[in-house]
């Protein structure tokens, strides 16, 4: 009796009430970052965690950007796929390849459409041409390096630990960027936020078209 009441599973209405509520959390922090930024608070903490005038504290920023390249990431993305279509597991890596390409699509449409002007209050350290909200490293390394973590670990009891691991590496990509002087905090929360609910949303409908073919394949055999 004990036994399964501790391995009793949340009830399915409530884990898709906490779905939801994810899901408008990350929205409203999305919009509230794209409302506010530019602000006092936005300066204060651009200006604490700009890197200039500390060497030690450029190249570590630097090391942690290129992490964070979109275009090295759709590159490892087509790695990843690849890799696991070798492994028998094709679906799910264009699943990968297509959350990445399709979550850095649409930073970049948010880009263009919102159009924020970098912050000038510091001379940037690295080189930059696109607009500023959401960051584009923020936003694809969220994207990337969380969706990669979650489908390597399926069913493991190492994926909450996986999925922490990447925030915490697409956290650190994004600070870098502020550290840099090219964005304001507020692009790379926002980048963060809309990272996150890409993934939350577009993966969970992959694993769900995923599992439908395996049952239709499992019915015709």
């Amino acid at each position: 009796m004990v036994e399964r009441g501790m391995n009793r599973q949340p009830p399915p209405r409530r884990v898709q009430l906490r779905f939801i509520a994810a899901i408008l959390l990350l929205a409203g922090i999305w919009l509230a970052m794209l409302v506010a930024g530019g602000g006092a608070t936005d300066r204060a903490i651009y200006e604490a965690l700009y890197a200039g005038h500390r060497p030690v504290m450029i190249a570590i920023a630097r090391a942690l950007t290129e992490l964070g390249e979109p275009t090295m990431l759709i590159g490892a993305s087509a790695l990843s796929a690849l890799w696991l279509w070798y492994a028998g597991r094709g679906r799910l890596g264009l699943a990968l390849l297509a959350i990445t390409l399709t979550g850095r699509g649409l930073g970049e449409v948010q880009k263009y459409w919102i159009a924020r002007v970098r912050p000038d209050l510091e001379p940037h350290l690295v080189v930059v041409k696109t607009s500023s909200f959401p960051s584009g490293h923020a936003t694809s390394s969220m994207v990337f390096y969380l969706t990669l973590a979650l489908v390597l670990t399926a069913h493991s009891r190492w994926r909450f630990a996986a999925a922490g691991s990447a925030i915490l590496l697409s956290l650190l990509i994004g600070t870098s960027r502020v550290m840099l002087g090219v964005h304001w905090p507020s692009d790379v929360i926002g980048g963060w936020a809309f990272g996150m609910l890409w993934v939350m949303l577009t993966l969970r409908a992959a694993e769900g078209l995923l599992r439908t073919d395996s049952a239709m394949e499992k019915t015709t055999l």
